[in-house]
């Protein structure tokens, strides 16, 4: 009995900071573990075109050092197709491999892609905070302050949308400052619900979200930042969580990198994705943390 209430009490611990009525009767006492926003342009660390930049620039990078797999895509867009081959060309040099035979292309693992791309690489392993589980540190390299360095995956709910079911003993639920909420976590029924979403807004080869970040090797590597764990009195944030509404004109074949979909695709609106970005430097090795709420006061 005292092993189960020491499970539950840990339980309790990692799961209270996304539970809204634990949230709005301690708000008063942990005021250094939210982050107020007054308006919703305030929670800009940096910009919607600075995040687009990074988002496209790392997603090209893995289209292409996957580009051996993307046939089917590039034949029925003509018009891009000569500026993928182009930039393809370029890494194949730059790799010392021959360009004109796509059968002997090098391939890098995602992470090393990330640190080609970024300068960095982000994974998952054991938290260096006792009993907080999985963690995300800075594995490779060195993140400069005000860089995206994570995304949030997972189902978008937009306001009323059923959300019940998923949310019971689900500690990986982010809300946004307008009430849309992340469903964030890779097992039972949220892995469903995201895989069924994922599958149903499939276009032919286009496939408008990226499943792989409910395995152990997400296509990905950003696609970990549900593991980020909180802040605390000795652990200051060091990453601030970021709304960014992806704009009509992102590449659809880059797509299949978002680690988003929306849960009802009948509903006319942008798709919300979350990053986290750095607000100081991180150094190789460091542990990310953040805040778990946005609070608009």
């Amino acid at each position: 009995e005292v092993a189960m209430l020491r499970a539950l009490r840990r339980r309790w611990g990692s799961y209270k900071y996304r539970f809204v009525p634990w949230l709005a009767l301690n708000l008063r006492r942990q005021r250094r573990t939210l982050r107020y926003v007054p308006e919703s342009s305030q929670d800009k660390i940096i910009t919607d075109e600075d995040v687009f930049e990074t988002l496209l620039k790392t997603f090209k990078a893995l289209f292409i050092n996957d580009f051996s797999r993307q046939a089917d895509i590039l034949a029925l867009l003509p018009e891009v197709r000569c500026q993928y081959l182009e930039l393809f060309n370029v890494e194949q040099k730059c790799s010392k491999v021959n360009s004109c035979n796509h059968q002997n292309q090098h391939v890098f693992s995602p992470e090393e892609v990330l640190f080609n791309t970024l300068g960095f690489t982000v994974s998952r392993d054991r938290s260096s905070l006792v009993s907080a589980g999985t963690g995300v540190f800075v594995t490779r390299g060195f993140v400069p302050k005000g860089m995206v360095v994570s995304m949030y995956p997972g189902t978008v709910y937009r306001k009323h949308e059923p959300i019940f079911f998923q949310s019971l003993g689900n500690p990986f639920i982010f809300r946004c400052i307008d009430g849309v909420l992340i469903d964030g976590n890779d097992k039972g029924l949220s892995r469903s619900v995201y895989r069924s979403c994922s599958r149903r807004d499939q276009l032919g080869p286009f496939q408008m979200s990226d499943e792989s970040w409910l395995t152990t090797s997400p296509q990905n590597p950003l696609a970990v930042g549900q593991y980020v764990n909180n802040c605390s009195h000795e652990r200051a944030a060091n990453v601030c969580y970021q709304e960014f509404d992806v704009p009509e004109h992102f590449p659809v074949e880059l797509k299949q990198y978002l680690p988003n979909i929306v849960y009802s695709h009948d509903i006319e609106s942008h798709l919300r994705c979350v990053v986290l970005v750095t607000l100081r430097d991180i150094k190789q090795g460091e542990e990310l943390f953040s805040n778990y709420y946005t609070v608009v006061s």
